[in-house]
């Protein structure tokens, strides 16, 4: 209309050829004499009345084209919004359903152009389009909400955990701790518990607890994360960084449960999370029930007929926290986990492991295979050790305990028992003197029993406490005088030169 009206203006009032006026417009010359025509025909000249607008002028130059609102029946936009939410349904679809019930109704090109229209009029909740069941949107809200201790009376700070569903706006919302790794994941079982099921994708904030590498094309998630979505079967989609339209359902969510629930509860004392967590639930609740404008149902409806009937199964028990890290075997063998200390098989040594630690138990994978599990151990700087894991000379030397020790002293008698009983009460600890001990045990393999028990008997009678003491007396011979067994003295034969005993008395 706006060169339509300069058409009219340059041909009445500066009265150019229709070769000057077409090149000073930038339409061809057919058309500058066919809107002066119809101008002629609908007797219009320059200027035009003041009150004629773009409407009216379109309407005095094309008398031909009725308004089509006022022959044909419009679609139900509101229902043609939410049966697009529904998988597998196109606009060519509803369009011929739309021509079937109405045959004089609109062609395709209008009834997309018309659709488009009435999306950028409504509401930011519904100008995303999201097929059922396929996406769910989650964040952490901006603002908190304080919960007193009753033992200490301090005001900690809850963090309030937001999700919304892509088809349906369902919103669900949780308080939690804190934004950490422990209540991000038990968020999501818990979100996943109350939908009945689980989305196919989950898209989220940069945050910490859920991308390690915030990058635009190739994020790299938490391992936890990682693995808490493959157990329940989902994806996850991390929004790009700076991009908060990739996530504006959730956006638009966050900012409805603060004004929502957080002010609703800003005057309100709570003494604990579970307590918060009842007051959330009653509002989430209400919120989710109230009927929204240009759709006439609720978001509990709306979730009952889109969302709820395409989710994936819940698997079940609920995922269990679990967290993960890199650990370097050390020479000894035993990888650290919170202060503890862990065996994995020898041949690992100096092996960089991947260490999974959950709250009861830990496990140690290398290439993506197991190769320890432990039960996890609360106190610090201990050490847990699972014998076939040592090599077969530390795992002799491991299993050698003072009681074991005297009973193989006994073996070759009672000296040599109390001389490694003596060695050990010598020592601060009885394990200082279990060398020692083996060593002296040792002996029997170069030189008999007897001998050995004979010098341990002078051993324990000079205060010997060395392996090389009694080594020292058995190349000497000095055990000899405490052998056991002694040659019995025979009586002298009988002879002339021989007086005998009682030749003395």
């Amino acid at each position: 209309m706006r060169r339509i009206r300069d058409v009219l203006r340059l041909k009445f009032e500066a009265k150019l050829s229709d070769r000057a006026l077409a090149a000073a417009v930038g339409i061809s010359k057919g058309a500058v004499a066919a809107y002066v025509s119809r101008a002629r025909a609908a007797g219009l000249s320059w200027p035009l009345p003041a009150e004629m607008d773009d409407t009216a002028l379109e309407r005095r130059l094309f008398p031909g084209q009725p308004a089509p609102e006022a022959t044909r029946a419009l679609p139900d936009w509101a229902a043609v919004e939410r049966e697009l939410r529904r998988r597998a349904v196109t606009r060519a679809l509803l369009w011929q359903e739309y021509r079937a019930e109405h045959p004089d109704g609109f062609g395709y090109s209008w009834f997309c152009e018309a659709y488009d229209a009435w999306k950028s009029q409504v509401s930011p909740t519904m100008r995303q389009s999201h097929v059922g069941g396929e996406k769910v949107f989650v964040d952490f809200a901006g603002d908190t909400i304080g919960v007193v201790d009753p033992g200490s009376g301090e005001i900690w700070q809850a963090k309030l955990f937001v999700a919304c569903m892509g088809a349906s706006s369902l919103v669900f919302a949780e308080a939690r701790t804190s934004e950490g790794l422990a209540d991000w994941l038990g968020a999501h079982v818990n979100l996943f518990a109350a939908l009945g099921g689980v989305p196919k994708f989950v898209v989220c904030d940069n945050l910490k607890a859920a991308v390690t590498n915030p990058d635009r094309y190739d994020p790299g998630l938490n391992r936890s994360y990682l693995e808490m979505a493959t157990y329940y079967g989902t994806a996850i989609l991390p929004a790009r960084p700076g991009k908060p339209r990739d996530k504006a359902k959730v956006e638009q969510s966050v900012l409805l449960a603060e004004r929502w629930i957080l002010a609703r509860l800003r005057n309100a004392r709570f003494f604990s999370l579970a307590e918060l967590n009842a007051a959330v639930g009653g509002l989430t609740a209400e919120l989710n029930a109230r009927i929204m404008r240009g759709f006439g149902a609720s978001r509990a409806e709306l979730f009952a007929s889109l969302d709820a009937p395409a989710l994936l199964p819940l698997r079940t028990p609920p995922y269990a926290f679990a967290r993960w890290r890199r650990c370097r075997v050390g020479p000894d063998y035993h990888v650290e986990a919170d202060g503890h200390w862990y065996s994995v098989p020898y041949g690992l040594i100096r092996q960089l492991l991947d260490v999974r630690i959950a709250d009861a138990t830990l496990e140690v994978f290398h290439k993506g295979e197991r190769v320890a599990s432990h039960a996890r151990v609360p106190n610090r700087r201990g050490h847990t050790t699972i014998p076939e894991h040592m090599p077969s000379a530390h795992r002799r030397h491991a299993q050698w305990t003072p009681a074991r020790l005297l009973e193989e002293a006994s073996r070759i008698g009672p000296a040599a028992m109390a001389l490694c009983e003596a060695v050990m009460t010598a020592r601060p600890h009885p394990e200082q003197g279990f060398r020692t001990c083996l060593g002296i045990l040792g002996l029997a393999r170069s030189y008999d029993a007897a001998r050995l028990e004979a010098a341990c008997a002078r051993g324990v009678s000079i205060r010997a406490r060395s392996v090389g003491s009694i080594r020292s007396i058995l190349q000497n011979g000095l055990e000899r005088a405490f052998l056991d067994e002694e040659p019995e003295r025979q009586p002298p034969p009988a002879h002339g030169n021989i007086r005998g005993r009682g030749y003395f008395h």
